[in-house]
């Protein structure tokens, strides 16, 4: 007879249990999937570029996001976002499930001299160990693609890291599947049934405004489409938002 739940982590926990182990993608046994997936560097994957994301570029640009301080790159990858941040004078700390990401984004900072070197990255899951290790407050928290590959019931441990390591004042971007254009549109329940979240999850404007409705939106729109020969990364499949926590 088991009797092992009692706190908040313990239903979690039990929730992630009820999908199939190879459709994990958000805790640290999706990271051998993850692995796989960076594996092969030449893929014709558009985020495999060493660009950062157009929003983050244009947020910075225009001052929506004051450059410096602390960052935070949640599903870093093979560090393209956290290079850039860093580029800009943030101090970062990027973390991500895949140790083969993660070799890859530290070839890169080796190889882009100072700016590198203000780059920490964390290998483990944000939403856990990982994540415990991580102390704030960071002035930016930024997500490209990290959110949509969760499934509805770690929105509270997302929201949760937010709440903790966020500073008042700071800022909170993300990237994500836009509805009608890329993801899954089925109700949150439906996809405990399947035991899967095929492919992720799409996300209207309205939703995102729900699920961050203790933030302050100040940006969400459709990500611009970039060009081959852009310097930043763009697919018009995507949301971008800018939240910031009030004072």
């Amino acid at each position: 007879m088991d009797r092992n739940i009692r706190s908040v982590d313990d239903v979690l926990a039990l929730m992630d249990g009820l999908f199939a182990p190879e459709a994990d993608r958000w805790t640290t046994g999706g990271s051998s999937w993850w692995d796989g997936f960076y594996a092969d560097r030449d893929r014709p994957v558009p985020f495999f570029a060493a660009k950062p994301d157009e929003n983050l570029v244009s947020c910075l640009d225009r001052g929506l996001v004051p450059g410096g301080g602390r960052a935070l790159d949640l599903g870093c990858g093979p560090g393209r976002n956290a290079l850039h941040l860093a580029s800009r004078g943030f101090e970062v700390d990027a973390v991500d499930l895949s140790p083969t990401a993660l070799a890859w984004a530290a070839e890169r900072a080796a190889a882009a001299g100072p700016a590198g070197a203000r780059v920490r990255f964390h290998h483990g899951d944000a939403f856990g160990a990982a994540g415990a290790g991580l102390v704030g407050p960071y002035d930016l928290i930024y997500d490209s693609g990290c959110f949509h590959h969760l499934p509805p019931h770690r929105r509270v441990s997302y929201l949760a890291l937010l709440e903790r390591l966020l500073g008042p004042g700071g800022s909170f971007a993300l990237t994500c599947f836009a509805s009608g254009a890329m993801g899954s549109e089925l109700p949150d329940a439906e996809f405990y049934g399947r035991a899967r979240l095929e492919g992720g999850l799409a996300y209207t404007p309205e939703a995102l405004r729900w699920v961050f409705a203790g933030l302050t939106e100040v940006e969400l729109r459709r990500m611009n489409d970039e060009p081959a020969a852009s310097g930043s990364f763009g697919e018009a499949f995507l949301w971008t938002a800018l939240f910031r926590r009030p004072e």
